[in-house]
């Protein structure tokens, strides 16, 4: 949607082919906007963020139903399915209710969805944004019940008393957290030996935590045999079997090994394209695919595949494929992940400055020695600076707790702009807020280095703990 509206605020003549009967694609109607809402509900409904006030056994409805859950969800993603459609119609945009695939790499034909026929247009920029669906291990007994992918958990019709998630990526460890939270006995297996690799360690570390103490069962370094429906005294059953022998009875199994390509309909042989085994698309720094007028953006081109980056990276294709100026800086994108707590990072982790042999200290913030954190009941949060040992220039923020996805675009801001560490103690916060972390953590990572004498010799205030 992004690129189609940059292309028309160009002025260019701009199609959209959509095959589904609504718009907005997996990020509104199966993906970002519902899985995120669905959290808030989770939170909301079992008053998740008020136990450190009430006790472990605090809800807000004592009985939470999928019902309760999901209400909240169809009422959101009607709404922003409505926006982006009159975005679309403002910005004139032609949406044409098809399916696309291509007959040559500049002929389209269009398969209309209400069975009206068929016609072929002739484009000379194409734009990829296809999204993906649900990997489907045709080995797996699927059956939108007791099987499932993260595709289907929205649409349950009961909550399960336990659930075993298969996949520890973003979306596994997303709605472990969130089951766990509603006081579901999770286990969560992956082939991995930690969660979330490119995540800073400390933090994934932080979040296995904070998993475990919601009574999350974890199996890394585990790989899953097999699955299987079962019956029992409690009636349909899920059955996994380890590659280690172990065995995993659930109500219900989440499948989550990642996510495939929209592309198998597209025809991307007649444009003369390549897909990888995954229905994925390489593209080059411009987002041009091997065909120099087709461009992909979004999920369909993997990693990091976030509503956030997809939208940007539509918007940069278009602004390439018709020479419109634009800036963008990759590495400053910031990750956000809605686990229970939330994770958000911008710039470089531990692991990789120390692989590439930078010399870097550290500067750290709890949540519990900010006053906002105690007012809010989160005393578990971190916020974590990486900053430059000899020039103090900020290279990296991690932060788990809540709010870290908001928090996140302060560091960002001082990424950008090139800022060092000294930026966050000489500046004021409103108090209280969680912001003040920055400057916490600012001083404790100058603190570290002894450098109180060394800038007062600069002419600078040395740091004094509050």
């Amino acid at each position: 949607m992004r690129g189609a509206i940059q292309g028309a605020k160009a002025g260019k003549r701009v199609a959209l082919a959509e095959k589904k009967t609504v718009l907005g694609g997996v990020s509104v109607n199966t993906g970002t906007i519902p899985s995120k809402t669905f959290r808030e509900a989770v939170l909301e409904l079992s008053g998740y963020r008020d136990r450190e006030f009430h006790g472990l056994a605090w809800t807000v409805r004592k009985k939470i139903s999928a019902v309760d859950l999901l209400d909240r969800v169809s009422t959101v993603v009607r709404h922003e399915i409505d926006v982006t459609r009159y975005q679309l119609l403002r910005n004139n945009v032609e949406v044409i209710g098809a399916a696309a695939s291509f007959i040559d790499d500049h002929t389209v034909r269009l398969d209309y969805v209400d069975g009206s026929g068929t016609r072929s247009v002739t484009t000379q920029n194409a734009l990829i944004s296809t999204g993906t669906e649900a990997t489907r291990d045709p080995h797996i007994p699927f059956d939108n019940s007791t099987i499932l992918t993260s595709d289907d958990i929205l649409h349950l019709d009961t909550l399960p008393r336990t659930l075993c998630v298969v996949g520890a990526g973003v979306i596994g460890c997303e709605y472990a957290s969130m089951f766990a939270a509603l006081g579901v006995r999770v286990t969560l297996v992956d082939k991995r030996s930690r969660l979330l690799p490119f995540v800073d360690q400390e933090i994934a570390d932080t979040l296995a935590y904070h998993l475990r103490e919601n009574r999350v069962t974890l199996r890394l370094g585990e790989a899953v045999s097999t699955i299987e429906k079962c019956e029992d005294e409690n009636g349909a059953r899920v059955r996994l079997v380890l590659e280690s022998g172990k065995h995993i009875v659930t109500d219900k199994a989440l499948y989550s090994i990642g996510r495939t390509g929209n592309t198998a309909r597209l025809n991307l042989t007649g444009a003369g394209l390549p897909a990888d085994d995954r229905g994925r698309l390489n593209v080059n720094s411009n987002f041009q695919t091997a065909v120099p007028n087709i461009y992909a953006a979004g999920d369909v081109i993997g990693f990091p595949s976030l509503s956030s980056t997809s939208m940007e990276q539509g918007r940069l294709a278009v602004c390439h494929m018709f020479q419109l100026n634009a800036s963008s800086f990759p590495e400053l994108f910031p990750y956000g992940v809605y686990t229970i707590p939330e994770i958000s990072m911008v710039g470089r982790n531990e692991e990789e400055l120390t692989r590439d042999g930078v010399q870097y200290e550290v500067g750290k913030a709890r949540y519990r020695e900010i006053a906002r954190g105690q007012i809010i009941g989160d005393t578990t949060g971190l916020l974590k600076l990486l900053f430059h040992g000899e020039t103090r220039q900020l290279l990296g923020v991690h932060i788990i707790g809540e709010g870290a996805c908001e928090l996140i675009h302060i560091g960002q801001a001082v990424l950008a702009f090139g800022g060092k560490i000294d930026y966050f103690v000489d500046t004021v916060f409103n108090y209280p807020t969680l912001a003040e972390c920055y400057k916490s953590a600012a001083f404790d990572g100058l603190n570290r280095m002894g450098w109180p004498g060394s800038r007062s010799q600069e002419g600078i205030a040395p740091p004094v703990e509050d």
